[in-house]
């Protein structure tokens, strides 16, 4: 017979939580949550000092009209985001109007409007589980929040619009990662740095992004450009080609913003 021992078994960690891009702590939602929940248009200050963010493929031609679409890597390469960019300089968001709206003739991301909440990852013991959690940004519950339940627990009007758009939008990132895990198998994707030389001022240069190499597009085998037809892809693809042209429009409206500025000043 083995001896007793006093030793119990190691306690598992506590999970924890991964916020995504641009969000600060969040918490699991729950019933009783009551969440400042911003006005429509309004922009809370996580966003205002942003020059760029992650974009999901349904967006892709609705984003190409107003801003460019890149893919950035954190891994040399290996794997790849879409992202759509905001300003030309780092903590500049050119949308950003005086009173803190986001300019209405631009299209609102989706990352933006589904903001206090978001879909997180769960992590357990070092591995990632596959569930995402329903989470809030925890500086946006107060007191004198929205209710988003009523008092039986079920949910209103409001939360139940806002839980469709975290789900479908989450759904569509997952999508999204796809295309750009299929893209980097391809080989068609390359790092590219944009630059610009205002017409006052000094010339810039954004790093750290990578286009579709259309010569290496067109290169692909036939099955191959049939896949990323039959997925969606492709079509995104040319958005992403075509949304590059608005680096010449950020110039442009960085410059208009800057001469705005200098009248009130």
């Amino acid at each position: 017979m083995a001896e007793s021992t006093n030793a119990t078994p190691a306690a598992a960690s506590s999970p924890q939580i991964t916020p995504p891009y641009a969000y600060s702590e969040i918490v699991p939602l729950n019933k009783n949550h009551r969440v400042l929940v911003p006005q429509r248009g309004k922009i809370t200050p996580a966003f205002r000092n942003l020059n760029a963010l992650p974009v999901s493929l349904a967006e892709f031609s609705l984003i190409a009209r107003d801003y460019p679409i890149v893919f950035v890597t954190a891994d040399a390469g290996k794997s790849y985001a879409a992202f759509t960019v905001l300003g030309l300089e780092q903590s500049k968001n050119l949308f950003l109007m005086s009173d803190n709206t986001w300019d209405r003739r631009a299209y609102l991301p989706a990352y933006v409007r589904r903001y206090p909440f978001c879909m997180a990852t769960i992590t357990v013991d070092g591995k990632m589980r596959e569930e995402r959690l329903v989470c809030v940004e925890k500086k946006a519950l107060r007191d004198k929040g929205d209710r988003l339940f009523d008092d039986e627990g079920k949910p209103l009007p409001e939360w139940e619009q806002q839980q469709k758009l975290l789900t479908e939008y989450e759904a569509d990132l997952v999508r999204t990662n796809e295309m750009c895990k299929t893209l980097a198998e391809h080989g068609v994707i390359e790092p590219f740095t944009m630059q610009a030389r205002p017409n006052e001022g000094t010339p810039l240069a954004l790093s750290g992004m990578a286009r579709v190499n259309e010569q290496k597009l067109a290169a692909l085998e036939a099955e191959q450009v049939k896949t990323l037809m039959s997925r969606g892809y492709l079509a995104a693809v040319y958005a992403h080609i075509a949304s590059l042209g608005n680096f010449q429009r950020l110039l442009d409206r960085r410059a208009s913003l800057a001469a705005k500025q200098g009248e009130q000043g």
